[in-house]
């Protein structure tokens, strides 16, 4: 256990019986630092299912490579805590260290003075604390869960609200049907704030756009005010503005070419950044976000797999991030000649998809799907081998996303 993690447990303590989505407990906690939420960089608030830590991992490299510094927030982590809060800095950011995190953890700690408060807020309180104390000019602010009640939802005038793809997450907490979700994920719209929002389902964008007419948020969608598509092998995008031809996205997968639109259409709809098409062009080149279609190329994993096959790994966790995998893993059938392994985690749940019955979201193909329990009675471990490689001439190589 590292000092961040042993700190992490000692906040568990604190974790309220049961999770009510709230923010009193936000509020008390930033009054008692002194408000950091009103001393923060420019923001980009952004919410929503699917997608979402992409297209931040988007905005942020392009942003990076105009010569911006560019603080971020997402969550969970993957590998260490730390993973979660990243602070600006010239050409490229960094990792927050052991032991700047470790002392806004015990400075949240301390005036908090005992009082119940969950986890995620406490660490979100840091987070805004770092990022107030370190300068910037850009934080990238990627909510939790929902949106409405959730603990990042303090910034009072972000320069812009982005709501990713909806799908059913986490109903238990937001609502039992998307139209519902929509709205908690849309409860982050602020007044005379632009809202960019990505393709969504009709239910979920009709509830978006009523969420944004109450808050009074100029919206721009998907598919009516920005096109991107995939032309080429290259990502071709187009508003009112104008036309980019970019280079296709370094993450794989055609999904990436939708959330490299989202991340695009946002930059592009501030005025507050004059953005050189090369910032757009090396960053959608250089955004990397990793288990997300990513292939691994060495590790002791590699070692177990047939011999020529290649080894992917994908972190989505409900229905619609399956889906986006299916499709993918397809897309690499099609294209490589060699056996494939894909290791994904997810919930059990969306092993299925929820829509026309439980039909799977993989279809049945020559490559067997296998399921192995994780450690959380929650989520299930799957991988896809083929019997035997395909028979296709094709031998490119996809792109890496590690």
């Amino acid at each position: 256990m590292t000092p961040i993690d042993a700190i992490v447990a000692q906040l568990t303590q604190l974790h309220p019986k049961r999770i009510d989505l709230a923010l009193d407990r936000m509020w008390r906690i930033l009054a008692a630092l002194g408000d950091p939420q009103r001393r923060l960089p420019r923001t980009i608030h952004v919410a929503g299912t699917n997608g979402k830590g992409s297209t931040i991992a988007f905005m942020r490299a392009i942003l990076e490579a105009a010569g911006l510094r560019v603080h971020v927030y997402t969550s969970p982590h993957l590998v260490r805590f730390n993973e979660r809060f990243r602070l600006g800095a010239e050409r490229e950011g960094r990792l927050v260290s052991d032991a700047e995190l470790g002392d806004a953890l015990r400075e949240c700690e301390r005036v908090n003075a005992g009082a119940p408060i969950t986890v995620f807020e406490i660490t979100t309180a840091a987070a805004l604390l770092l990022f107030a104390r370190n300068a910037a000019d850009v934080l990238l602010l990627e909510v939790g869960m929902g949106g409405r009640l959730d603990a990042t939802n303090v910034i009072d005038r972000p320069l812009a609200s982005v709501i990713t793809p909806v799908s059913f997450d986490h109903a238990e907490h937001l609502g039992d049907t998307l139209g519902k979700i929509a709205a908690e994920k849309a409860g982050i719209l602020k007044p005379a704030v632009p809202a960019i929002v990505a393709a969504q389902p009709r239910e979920a964008l009709a509830a978006i756009e009523r969420v944004a007419a109450r808050a009074k948020a100029p919206v721009k969608i998907a598919g009516e005010d920005w096109t991107a598509t995939e032309e080429r092998g290259r990502l071709v995008y187009q508003d009112a503005a104008g036309l980019l031809d970019l280079p296709a996205p370094r993450l794989y997968g055609r999904h990436q070419f939708e959330n490299a639109g989202v991340a695009i259409a946002a930059l592009r709809t501030l005025g507050d950044f004059e953005l050189a098409q090369n910032a757009f062009e090396v960053g959608i080149a250089k955004a990397d976000w990793p288990a997300r279609m990513q292939r691994l190329s060495h590790g002791r994993l590699l070692a177990l797999c047939p011999p020529g096959s290649e080894l992917w790994l994908d972190g989505g966790h409900n229905a619609d991030g399956a889906r986006a995998v299916a499709n993918a893993l397809a897309d690499l059938e099609e294209r490589v000649s060699r056996p494939l392994v894909l290791v994904i985690g997810m919930r059990a749940a969306s092993w299925r998809c929820r829509s026309r019955g439980r039909r799977r979201v993989f279809p049945p193909r020559s490559s067997p799907m296998r399921r192995a329990r994780s450690a959380s009675p929650r989520k299930a471990l799957m991988t896809s081998t083929p019997r035997s490689p395909p028979s296709r001439n094709s031998a490119s190589s996809p792109r890496r996303a590690s």
